[in-house]
């Protein structure tokens, strides 16, 4: 038996979305949450913390966890007649990450393969001259992501997993 709840949330990339869905588009929303949640997108990273190419890569395998996650949930994730849980997923891949991998990928590989030997890739990403506007940005879609993870959140019908979080939508 499939149980419908109507869920009201505000998305980026999207904007105010109504729509009824079932349990698997409930289920599909609470795996794309925790799959934001913890990954570095959706956490700061301060400009001396960790690699840009590990932020890149992060937001890379969403492309194929997102994939992943909607395939394994079938038909029903988008089968509201106007917005549902496969769409947003899919305007969020090609919206908001697809624009910032497909800027950001090449000039971070080009810099990476000036590599001198013996230097490691922090010491060779921080002398990057393109890093700090790449740090810039990846910190608005930061934000962005977060707002997104915390729409997921209402449309699976389940509470934010960190206070820290509420306070930015």
């Amino acid at each position: 038996m499939l149980k419908v709840k109507t869920v009201k949330a505000k998305v980026p990339w999207v904007g105010e979305v109504e729509f009824e869905t079932v349990q698997s588009a409930r289920n599909a929303a609470w795996k794309l949450y925790v799959e934001m949640r913890t990954r570095i997108v959706t956490q700061q990273l301060d400009d001396d913390q960790g690699l840009l190419r590990e932020a890149l890569d992060s937001l890379y395998a969403l492309f194929g966890l997102t994939r992943g996650i909607l395939k394994d949930a079938g038909p029903d994730v988008g089968a509201s007649p106007k917005k549902s849980v496969g769409d947003i997923a899919i305007t969020f891949l090609n919206e908001g990450i697809r624009p910032f991998t497909a800027t950001w990928h090449p000039k971070l590989r080009a810099w990476e393969a000036k590599c001198p030997e013996g230097r490691s890739a922090k010491e060779h990403e921080d002398q990057w001259p393109e890093a700090s506007q790449m740090r810039q940005e990846l910190r608005q879609l930061n934000q962005e992501l977060t707002k997104f993870a915390n729409a997921l959140a209402r449309i699976a019908g389940v509470p934010l997993l960190s206070t820290e979080t509420q306070a930015q939508d």
